[in-house]
């Protein structure tokens, strides 16, 4: 049986797969390894990598990565691919598409199905970054899946949001306007050798002439990432966002509000657990049909499952 903490410890990359295996899996063990070496969370720099689907995301992060590790830096990659909401197989296109980083020493992958999660990225993100964290790495990349309004939940995790668009969008553009673009610290437009990259870099910077208070005005970078263009501006932007949020105080505020979403969302995958262990598929099923059948409603049948589940938690023992 390997043992995880010491594989962990000596940087293991076996390890830390098996770690985040065991986590995704709600593995009781996983857990209490994460908490015994929780100490060495706080290194880690998250940066989301997000925008719509066919922009080039996967190339701009596998050109970010490399350097990033040309410099001598661990690099943690979270790939979030689409999840199909009938059979529950993900493509994971991004093994694909990051293949050549395999080999790299100081990179990890580790590509995660969206699940039916409708912001872009998996439930167990957080907690892959955090044991990435744990690992050692100075950076750590999630690129989300890319399926438009519901990307804002990226802002919640990343220290640094990175938009990528791409020329040819036309409409969702101009869509955006109703919250997307507030979440970006930079933009890029990639795809840059195509006709109207220009045009849409200009529309980009009359859409953030809007926000003309804010204490930080996000850069518009013009990236080939295919060809490694202007992937060294893109780092320079993580940079001095970097900066600006240590320098400013920002930074240690977004962390405090990452680690209350993170509080929440482990408490409330704790409260869905206790329902459904307390609560059978007969039970369920009949409150389903009693609902069906007009004999009550949804917010009634819920209240009711509520009061049993805690009903059996009273009769546990709590620290």
């Amino acid at each position: 049986m390997m043992d995880i903490r010491k594989g962990m410890a000596e940087g293991d990359k076996v390890a830390l797969a098996k770690l985040i295996t065991m986590a995704e899996d709600g593995r009781r063990d996983a857990m209490d390894i994460i908490r015994d070496m929780y100490g060495k969370t706080g290194g880690a720099y998250l940066i989301g990598i997000t925008g719509p689907p066919g922009v080039g995301k996967s190339t701009l992060t596998a050109g970010l990565a490399r350097i990033y590790s040309s410099l001598g830096k661990k690099v943690g990659i979270i790939a979030c691919d689409p999840t199909s909401p009938y059979t529950g197989g993900a493509i994971l296109g991004d093994r694909i598409r990051m293949q050549q980083l395999f080999t790299d020493p100081n990179i990890f992958i580790r590509s995660m199905g969206s699940r039916g999660h409708l912001g872009g990225l998996s439930k167990s993100t957080r907690i892959a970054a955090r044991i990435m964290d744990i690992f050692g790495m100075d950076y750590i990349f999630i690129e989300t899946v890319g399926v438009g309004q519901s990307e804002v939940e990226i802002a919640g995790t990343a220290d640094t949001t990175v938009m990528v668009l791409a020329p040819g969008l036309g409409d969702d553009i101009q869509a955006m306007k109703a919250g997307i673009m507030e979440i970006g610290n930079v933009f890029v437009v990639n795809k840059c050798d195509r006709d109207g990259a220009e045009k849409t870099a200009r529309e980009i910077k009359a859409m953030l002439d809007f926000n003309g208070d804010a204490a930080w005005r996000p850069q518009v970078i013009l990236t080939a990432a295919q060809e490694n263009k202007g992937v060294d501006d893109v780092m320079d932007a993580i940079g001095r966002h970097m900066e600006y949020i240590k320098d400013s105080g920002v930074f240690i505020n977004k962390r405090k509000e990452h680690i209350r979403d993170e509080i929440m969302d482990l408490a409330a995958q704790s409260i869905m657990c206790d329902i459904m262990n307390g609560l059978s598929k007969e039970e369920l099923s009949n409150i389903v049909d009693k609902v069906a059948n007009g004999e009550t409603d949804p917010y009634t049948a819920s209240d009711r499952i509520l009061k049993t589940i805690r009903y059996h938690l009273n009769g546990r023992d709590f620290d």
